[in-house]
């Protein structure tokens, strides 16, 4: 059981049903993670960080259920920011998964 894996069993325990994302090299441990519990949570690929955090801000304001969105490290978790200052604008709960480039 590696680290990502505990990450997306917290998640499924805390009742996140889907989730919104970019895959990339610095998260690519959480993709295989969510890859191999797709039974129990759902995978929204979409083409844009900023997208991952909008789609996962509209999903918490319309469900009431906590949004979350995910993104490599660095430009990506960046990009991030448009879509998680409207959640903090409105109070959406929404968690944001960011990747880590390997340092030695």
């Amino acid at each position: 059981m590696t680290a990502s894996d505990v990450l997306i069993e917290s998640l499924i325990d805390w009742g996140v049903e889907t989730i919104f994302g970019l895959p990339g090299d610095g998260i690519n441990g959480f993709v295989e993670a969510l890859r191999t519990h797709k039974d129990h949570i759902r995978y929204i690929h979409v083409r844009h960080e900023e997208t991952a955090a909008m789609a996962a801000t509209g999903y918490a304001k319309f469900t009431g259920k906590l949004g979350v969105c995910f993104s490599t490290a660095a430009p990506g978790a960046i990009h991030m920011l448009n879509g998680l200052y409207d959640a903090k604008i409105d109070q959406a709960p929404v968690l944001a998964i960011t990747g880590m480039t390997i340092t030695i």
